[in-house]
């Protein structure tokens, strides 16, 4: 599903999860911006297909690429078929995560930190690794940009339903200052969003689709954001306008 081509291509993005929440608004809003949008999966076709037409539609190009990016070789799989159907590499958004689910730290199992730590930061550091690969200039790349999708957890610790989830943000955040630093020089920035709550499905997917709604009275401005609201803040990371940006973590979390 490859689209129109605008004339003015910012080059390839690829944003993993991207069929639902967060990945969905990021790949929709850099349609409409000028990219050419890989839209990664992992199990939901449906739900990235009509992702990408919704790009295609905005006169925008789009690519529907199904990847488990816990796993390596689909992760490679995946910045090979982006390159061959949409065009050279400029920007990656690591925003295909899990919570693993509620649970305290004395109900944690080896199984659900593997599945947890795998997805949420072996995953994105793979992507990374594949991106650098291809847009840093000492490699004879042009440059780009690469976004991790954090969350607030990282700082506050999600104490009581998931420190777990909350610890494996916290690794992503170090990661993101440690790259940044190692590749500024190759025309490569590095940044996180750290999102607060956000109306999406992930609070459904844990087993408390009200969370959100609930926790509204603990935000400063007394609301759950959502998901375009996260979207902005990247595409502003992933644009011209945040040049000099490198390394930062940027709360969009309504203060909380």
């Amino acid at each position: 599903m490859a689209g129109t081509d605008k004339g003015s291509s910012r080059g390839t993005l690829i944003v993993t999860g991207a069929g639902r929440g967060i990945g969905a608004a990021v790949a929709k809003i850099a349609g409409a911006n000028g990219f050419c949008v890989a839209v990664n999966y992992a199990r939901n076709g449906q739900a990235a297909a009509d992702v990408a037409r919704a790009i295609v539609s905005s006169g925008g190009r789009a690519s529907v690429i199904q990847a488990d990016v816990s796993r390596e070789n689909e992760i490679v799989r995946l910045f090979e078929s982006a390159e061959r159907e949409l065009g050279p590499i400029t920007g990656l958004v690591n925003n295909a995560a899990t919570t693993g689910g509620f649970s305290r730290v004395e109900g944690v199992t080896s199984a659900m930190l593997t599945q947890v730590f795998a997805l949420n930061v072996i995953g994105a550091m793979l992507c990374a690794r594949e991106a650098v690969k291809r847009m840093s200039t000492r490699n004879g790349g042009s440059g780009g940009s690469i976004v991790n999708i954090s969350s607030r957890a990282a700082q506050i610790g999600g104490a009581g339903e998931w420190v777990h989830y909350a610890a494996s943000k916290g690794a992503l955040e170090t990661f993101t200052l440690g790259l940044a630093r190692e590749v500024a020089a190759e025309g490569i920035r590095v940044n996180a969003v750290a999102p607060g709550h956000v109306l999406t499905e992930l609070h459904a997917a844990s087993g408390d689709p009200e969370r959100p709604t609930r926790l509204a009275p603990t935000i400063p401005m007394g609301r759950a954001g959502t998901p375009e609201e996260i979207a902005e803040a990247v595409l502003w990371l992933l644009s011209p306008a945040a040049s000099y940006t490198t390394g930062a973590i940027l709360a969009v979390s309504g203060g909380r």
